[in-house]
């Protein structure tokens, strides 16, 4: 399966989001995952294998529990599929950068005068 196959899906992204934040357990991933998007446990666990399958998430035992978390050689991958396109996007960031600096900068300066000048 390809890369933006397995990223395609919200509830594998979901998952993903979720191991940002350090390893989980299969039963904490499901809680959260049935709540915001309503399936079933053995659908959660299919995402959670899919994930396992291509190299997105790894697993280890800890006694009964299963602990889930980010492998990042994936996503390493895709970040550098999508170095080629950054330059449709990084000049447009770079500019509302200045924008938001410019408006900071006003905003200082409006707060500055005193209360006529305004």
């Amino acid at each position: 399966m390809h890369a933006f196959d397995v990223l395609g899906d919200p509830v594998r992204r979901r998952i993903l989001e979720l191991l940002t934040e350090g390893e989980h357990t299969s039963g904490a991933i499901c809680t959260v995952v049935q709540e915001e998007f309503g399936i079933s446990q053995p659908a959660v666990s299919q995402h959670l294998k899919v994930l396992r399958d291509n190299g997105f998430a790894t697993v280890r035992a800890e006694g009964a529990r299963r602990l889930y978390a980010v492998d990042t050689a994936p996503l390493r991958e895709v970040d550098m599929w999508l170095e080629q396109f950054r330059r449709f996007w990084s000049q447009h960031l770079d500019a509302l950068a200045t924008e938001l600096a410019r408006g900071k900068r006003e905003r200082r300066r409006m707060a500055s005068k005193p209360k006529e000048d305004k």
